[in-house]
C-alpha cells in the first residue's frame, strides 16, 4: 500500500499541474477574446460615428414663402449677392439675397419666365418669357421695366457674351428656331446669329473661338454655330436622345451635355463632334455645371438626386455620387467665385419652395 502510494504521486501531481495550466489558458484566452472584442468594437464606434464624405454638404436653406410651381434658371449678381431666379410656374422672377439668407423682391407681370441673364457693366436683367415671346429688361437696382424685345415662340435659354456685349436667346418649336442676338447696351435686336431646324435648349458661347454650341433636343444632336458665318454644323448623337442641358470644358476642348433616353452624362470633342465618353448619371436633368477648378461636374435632375462625376482626365469621367434632394429640383446655379452650387427647390405637398445652398467638399 504505502509502495503504491509512493509511486502514484508523482502522475497525480502531474495531472494537478495539467489542469491548473488549462485553466490559466482559458483565463489567458478568455481575456484575450475579450480584449479582441473590445478592440473591434471601439473601431466600429469610431467608423460609425465618423461622418461619411460627400462632395456636396447642404449649408442653407432659404425660403421662397410665395413661389408656387416649376422652377427654372438662375443668374447671379455678384456686387449685390443675388441669387435671381425665373420662377416660371408662379409667372414671377424671384430675387433672393444670398448673404441676408431671404427672399427680398418679385418681380410680377412675366409670362412664364424661363431664361435669365444679369449683366452688370450695364446694370440690367434680361428676362425671356415663354408665353409671349418677349424679352423683357429690367433695372438691376429698381427692378423696373426698360423694354420688352419681340423674340419669338417659347423663348427660352439666355447667354451673355461680355467680349461683344451681346445677349442671345434661344427661341422657337419643333419645325423651327434660331438664336436672337440682341445689343446689350440698347436693348436693340440685332440679325440672328443662326436659323436652327428645331427649338434650341441649353447653348454655350465659346470664348476662345467664334462658336457658339447649342442642344436641339428634338432633333437629337448638337450644333456648333459659326458666330462670323453664321455657318452651322450638325453632330447627331448616336445612341442618346432628349439632350437638354450642357456645359463646357474649353481648356480641355470638350463639350459636356446630359441625356434624359437614356440619363447619362455624353462627352463631345469641341472640335469634332466625336463622342468620347459617356457615364450614367441622374434623370430628368435641365441644367449642369463644370467646376473647373475640382473637375467636377454637378447634374440636377427632377428624379430627386444630384449626380456629381469627377474628370480624371478629359477622356475619363467616374460617378462619385448621388447626392439626394427633391423631386422636381432639376435647375440652379454653379457660381465658381463663391463655391456654392445653388438647387431651386419648387413646392410640394411636404415643403414649401426654397432655394438650396450647397458647398463643395474636396
Amino acid at each position: 500500500m504505502s509502495r503504491a502510494v509512493r509511486f502514484g504521486a508523482p502522475s497525480q501531481l502531474l495531472a494537478l499541474k495539467r489542469m491548473r495550466l488549462e485553466g490559466k489558458m482559458k483565463i489567458f484566452g478568455a481575456i484575450c477574446l475579450a480584449m479582441l472584442t473590445f478592440g473591434l468594437y471601439a473601431v466600429a464606434q469610431e467608423q460609425s460615428a465618423a461622418p461619411e464624405k460627400t462632395p456636396l454638404l447642404l449649408v442653407q436653406e432659404i425660403p421662397l414663402p410665395n413661389v408656387e410651381g416649376r422652377i427654372d434658371h438662375f443668374t447671379f449678381d455678384a456686387k449685390r449677392k443675388r441669387v435671381i431666379g425665373a420662377a416660371l410656374g408662379n409667372d414671377t422672377v424671384e430675387v433672393v439675397d444670398t448673404f441676408a439668407g431671404r427672399d427680398v423682391h418679385s418681380i410680377k407681370g412675366a409670362g412664364d419666365p424661363q431664361g435669365v441673364a444679369y449683366v452688370p457693366e450695364f446694370n440690367k436683367l434680361f428676362v425671356a418669357n415663354g408665353t409671349d415671346g418677349k424679352l423683357r429688361i429690367y433695372d438691376g437696382d429698381s427692378f423696373n421695366l426698360l423694354n420688352a424685345v419681340e423674340i419669338g415662340e417659347d423663348a427660352d435659354n439666355v447667354r451673355y457674351d461680355p467680349a461683344e456685349k451681346k445677349v442671345y436667346v434661344a427661341y422657337g418649336g419643333d419645325e423651327g428656331g434660331g438664336l436672337a442676338v440682341v445689343d446689350a447696351a440698347s436693348g436693340r435686336r440685332l440679325a440672328d446669329a443662326a436659323k436652327l431646324d428645331a427649338h434650341p435648349e441649353s447653348f454655350q458661347i465659346a470664348a476662345s473661338r467664334p462658336a457658339i454650341y447649342a442642344n436641339i433636343a428634338a432633333k437629337a444632336k448638337v450644333v456648333m454655330i459659326d458666330r462670323a458665318t453664321h455657318k452651322v454644323v450638325d453632330w447627331p448623337l448616336k445612341t442618346a436622345k432628349a439632350n437638354f442641358p450642357m456645359a463646357l470644358d474649353e481648356a480641355d476642348h470638350r463639350i459636356f451635355i446630359v441625356t434624359r433616353k437614356p440619363a447619362q452624362l455624353v462627352v463631345l470633342d469641341s472640335d469634332s463632334g466625336a463622342t468620347v465618353a459617356s457615364v450614367p448619371c441622374v434623370n430628368d436633368a435641365d441644367d449642369l455645371y463644370y467646376d473647373a477648378g475640382r473637375k467636377r461636374l454637378y447634374v440636377p435632375g427632377g428624379e430627386g438626386f444630384i449626380s456629381v462625376i469627377q474628370q480624371n482626365d478629359a477622356d475619363h469621367y467616374q460617378s462619385l455620387a448621388k447626392i439626394p434632394t427633391t423631386v422636381g429640383a432639376r435647375t440652379g446655379l454653379w457660381y465658381e467665385k463663391r463655391d456654392r452650387l445653388y438647387l431651386g427647390v419648387p413646392a410640394s405637398s411636404r415643403q414649401g419652395a426654397a432655394l438650396w445652398v450647397y458647398a463643395p467638399e474636396d
